[in-house]
């Protein structure tokens, strides 16, 4: 039986090496750039994007709102999937509070308002099929082939000031934690 030369494996593992590198270098270096995320304090940049029923939705339409505006990779993920069902398990209380969710994805709005029918999703997903809003935002990964919004959330007072930002979501966690950033800045 032939065994492989020990060179050939040792160049196998190496180009397998190289190749992950470079994935994950691309990666970050395209995801990350977080000179571009707009700062706390800071205006949220306004947009216009498409929503799930086909209608023009605009930040500045929610002046005067909380605004919790979140970029989620894509529909029907397990992770984006668990991170809608718990916004929307805690619409009523964000509705308490005088504030709105805004999901943003590169997918277009046919794929939201699919997703919204079969999740039971109640709140407003927009289609950033340009990916400039995701751009704008900070919120790109970059996977060569691909490009999709990160996992990133904006909390917007109702001056239209970002006023808290999270780069690193867990998706179990995140609407809660978003609630109790809301109540006590609320409560200040």
């Amino acid at each position: 039986m032939l065994q492989p030369s020990p060179s050939k494996t040792n160049r196998k593992a190496l180009l397998a090496v190289i190749g992950l590198v470079v994935v994950l270098a691309g990666y970050t270096l395209t995801r990350g750039a977080d000179s571009k995320i707009p700062a706390v304090g800071a205006a949220a940049p306004d947009f216009t994007l498409t929503s799930q029923d086909g209608t023009p939705v605009s930040l500045h339409d929610f002046k005067g709102k909380w605004v919790v505006l979140y970029f989620y990779p894509k529909d029907f993920t397990s992770g984006c999937t668990t991170e809608a069902h718990n916004f929307q398990r805690d619409l009523p209380q964000y509705q308490a509070r005088n504030a709105v969710i805004v999901g943003v994805s590169v997918q277009d709005a046919d794929s939201h308002k699919q997703f919204c029918a079969k999740e039971g999703l109640n709140f407003k997903l927009l289609a950033d099929t340009n990916k400039k809003v995701s751009e704008e935002y900070g919120s790109v990964m970059n996977f060569g082939v691909a490009k999709l919004s990160a996992r990133h959330t904006f909390l917007i007072n109702p001056d239209g000031v970002i006023v808290k930002e999270y780069a690193d979501v867990n998706p179990d966690k995140h609407s809660e934690e978003v609630l109790a950033a809301l109540t006590e800045l609320q409560s200040k």
